[in-house]
């Protein structure tokens, strides 16, 4: 694949770092030093309003037209010559984790403005049109699970399934998503999932060790892993700490660390290829001197072997009634993807444009789940990898360097040409 120099010229390094550290002072998180700098830019807030904004006001600049649906998943879309063509889609998140970082998911959008900017700048013609999507709620911290907005996209799920999902403060993405989407009446709005793309490709941080341990510049997706989440809800009685016997308790604190402990055993994976998190927990009614009499925790499971996924989701429930001692529990499952596999045809053209560019590339899948895992069944399907520092993500010291992005911003824009020919 012969790459076109002034494309790759044509990539403005500083200019696409000044817009991510811009982004990044929306809901920035202090930190040690300027390169420990966090984010927390809850999905469907002010804050994320105020960086849609942003964005859409750049990409207005260079004359791209933008567009929303009823998840408030937002388009900029770019022309080519046959306006009728399926357009290749890129982007990724504008959300963050609540301890998260600088990095993770906006810079894939942002590579993708820069990437159209730059095939814009050095006057390339592609028959296809470009899209760079900012697909809303991927990261699931604020409403759980992650992925609604290519979920609901791509049809995996219906719109309204998490109408009635609550965030901390117990307002509901219903509502949530009404307030946004009045926020932003102004914009266009087209129907939801309204074509297939002749292609999508994603670039993201690693969020692994494995490209910067190795010295390499780009990593080639293969596919991700499967995921299963669940919450899990253990009714005791409130009892007095001091009068009560232990006999006699019906302690929701002391079964959950039971029902764990068995998890634990369940999950035990001696090649540690299984990935098993319990990341929140919550007791009520959480008081030093009360025996609590309800404790509810997440489970996050994930395995790249649909098989394991599956028996050992399944067996989750049965384990933890057979770890109680004197409680009951409730199980539910949250999400459930199983792993995908990409088609040869996004990844091939994305290792085509690192080689052509001297840059070392390693095929790799990921671990963590992002909405490239929901556009699979619609079209070829690929994701760009660049090292982050340590293999560290959802923590403020997430770090990439600009020249970093800058190369994978150049191999995304190889691709796209490619994609959209």
């Amino acid at each position: 694949m012969a790459v076109a120099p002034n494309l790759i010229a044509a990539v403005d390094e500083a200019r696409q770092w000044r817009r991510l550290m811009e982004m990044a002072e929306l809901g920035a998180i202090p930190g040690p030093t300027p390169e420990d700098r966090g984010v927390n830019r809850p999905c469907l807030s002010a804050l994320d309003r105020v960086a849609r904004r942003k964005l859409i006001g750049w990409a207005t600049e260079l004359g791209l037209s933008v567009a929303t649906d009823e998840l408030g998943n937002l388009f900029l879309r770019h022309e080519g010559s046959d306006p009728g063509a399926a357009p290749v889609l890129t982007g990724s998140h504008m959300d963050s984790q609540p301890n998260g970082g600088r990095f993770d998911g906006i810079w894939g959008v942002l590579a993708g403005l820069e990437a159209v900017q730059a095939i814009r700048e050095a006057g390339i013609t592609t028959r296809h049109p470009i899209e760079v999507v900012a697909w809303t709620n991927e990261e699931g911290g604020r409403f759980a699970p992650g992925c609604m907005g290519s979920m609901a996209w791509s049809g995996f799920q219906p719109p309204t399934a998490w109408d009635s999902v609550t965030d901390p403060e117990g307002i509901t993405f219903r509502a949530a998503l009404d307030e946004h989407l009045a926020a932003e009446a102004d914009l266009p709005r087209r129907p939801l999932g309204a074509y297939r793309p002749h292609a999508y490709v994603e670039a993201h941080i690693e969020q692994g060790p494995r490209l910067e341990s190795g010295g390499l510049d780009i990593g080639i997706v293969t596919g991700i892993q499967g995921s299963r989440w669940f919450t899990v809800e253990i009714r005791g009685k409130t009892d007095h700490a001091g009068t009560t016997p232990l006999g006699q308790r019906q302690d929701a604190v002391q079964d959950m660390v039971r029902a764990i402990t068995a998890l634990n055993a369940l999950m035990h994976d001696p090649k540690d290829v299984l990935r098993f998190t319990v990341g929140k927990v919550e007791v009520f009614p959480n008081a030093s001197n009360t025996v609590a009499d309800l404790a509810r925790f997440s489970i996050d499971f994930r395995h790249p072997q649909a098989e394991v996924l599956l028996q050992r989701g399944d067996a989750i429930p049965g384990v933890i009634q057979a770890a109680l001692r004197d409680c009951t529990a409730t199980v539910t499952e949250r999400f459930h993807a199983l792993p995908v596999t990409f088609q040869p045809e996004v990844p091939d053209a994305v290792e085509r444009a690192a080689r052509a560019q001297g840059l070392g590339a390693l095929r790799l899948p990921s671990g963590a789940f992002h909405d490239a895992q929901f556009m699979v069944p619609l079209c070829p399907t690929g994701m760009i990898f660049v090292p982050c520092r340590g293999g560290v993500s959802h923590h403020p010291s997430e770090y990439s360097t600009p020249e970093q992005l800058a190369k994978g911003t150049r191999v995304l824009a190889a691709a796209l040409v490619e994609l959209a020919k």
